[in-house]
């Protein structure tokens, strides 16, 4: 059989769901892309057997096949092509597949498609609607605070708590914490679930920015997200979320506010003469000033910088991850940012200085021994 489609039109629509497919999977057939033609249809799907896309696109085809082509070579193939009309030919008996080009031919080795495992379909208890872009946020604002210890699998992905009238995305790694909550997205139900940070990773690279839809239906064990004709459906963590209210303090008495620009770039710098291990800093507070410092005693390795600041409460000196302060000031959008804190010793609270229409975020970061000298 046979279909034509475009070279730019197929490497997009592929490089939406090239993100699953994993190098080395324990079962082949997963380093595959699943065509699948029905009619002037053709879907493309990939899998983990965790995550699975789906995307399709229109093609001109003289009848339906199911064929499972080898994703490595095939992107490899396509990104060296001009911009043309491809003509796929598939012999449906050996699975052996040719792409024609103007002037080329390139055969690759196919495998049936019935081996390909079956990817879920859309069966959700229950479901609720979301703007792209919020979603795209909310990605954005969260995943990169999840844990990569896979002997915590609670805490590797981010943790979705809908209510009736707004929905909360929280992740934590034990040593900081994200919590984004979006008052204009109403889902009506009263749940919650854990996405593994993959799939998320997946729908960031995938999502458009802007007012689209995205539709996400799920049930006890898997959740849907659909949208512009990509599907992702991804098995939920089955695990519980700890209670991350009550790490959340509330009594925060010595409040920083400081310009986020000026504050980032001077802990970039003085990082560089962290210890290599902790990337511990240093924020003493004073008044107007905040002086940032690091040391490095196996190297003999010291800096220290000073910037103005709006500081209530009383002197105090902290210590903290200069990593986690980074990512948490990345995912601010604000000029100035607020750090809370009550002692050395007690979590600190980063917050943006003025919190966007219908979002409320709040970063918890644990602190650090100080080594005083």
């Amino acid at each position: 059989m046979k279909f034509v489609v475009s070279t730019s039109n197929l490497l997009s629509h592929l490089q939406l769901i090239d993100g699953v497919v994993v190098s080395k999977p324990i079962i082949p057939i997963l380093e595959n892309f699943l065509f699948d033609i029905k009619g002037n249809k053709l879907f493309i799907s990939s899998t983990d057997l965790e995550t699975s896309m789906t995307t399709s696109i229109e093609v001109e085809s003289n009848e339906d096949i199911k064929v499972a082509i080898p994703s490595r070579l095939l992107m490899d193939t396509l990104k060296t092509l001009p911009e043309q009309p491809l003509t796929f030919s598939v012999d449906a008996s050996t699975f052996s597949v040719e792409i024609h080009t103007g002037s080329g031919r390139y055969k690759l080795s196919g495998q049936g498609g019935d081996d390909f495992p079956k990817v879920p379909e859309v069966e959700g208890d229950k479901s609720f609607a979301m703007p792209a872009s919020v979603l795209l946020k909310a990605i954005n604002k969260t995943v990169f605070a999840t844990s990569t210890d896979e002997l915590r699998l609670n805490l590797t992905g981010v943790y979705i708590q809908l209510m009736k009238d707004q929905v909360t995305f929280v992740a934590t790694d034990a040593n900081r914490l994200v919590r984004f909550i979006r008052k204009d997205v109403k889902p009506g139900v009263e749940e919650a679930f854990i996405v593994p940070k993959k799939a998320l990773n997946l729908l960031k690279s995938s999502l458009p920015n802007d007012d689209t839809t995205v539709k996400v239906d799920f049930n006890k064990s898997n959740a849907f997200f659909s949208f512009e004709g990509v599907n992702l459906i991804c098995r939920l963590i089955d695990e519980k979320y700890p209670d991350y209210r009550a790490v959340i303090p509330s009594e925060n008495p010595n409040k920083l506010t400081v310009i986020k620009q000026s504050f980032q770039s001077a802990i970039k710098r003085i990082s560089i003469y962290s210890n290599k291990t902790t990337h511990q800093i240093r924020l003493k507070l004073a008044g107007s000033e905040l002086v940032i410092s690091a040391e490095d005693f196996d190297f003999a390795n010291e800096a220290q910088d000073r910037l103005s600041c709006h500081y209530d409460g009383q002197d105090m000196e902290i210590g903290f991850n200069s990593r986690y302060l980074i990512d948490m000031l990345n995912a601010i959008d604000t000029d100035d940012v607020c750090l809370e804190m009550s002692q050395p010793n007690r979590a600190g609270l980063m917050l943006p200085a003025i919190q966007a229409d219908n979002e409320d975020m709040l970063m918890l970061v644990m602190p650090m021994m100080l080594n005083n000298y």
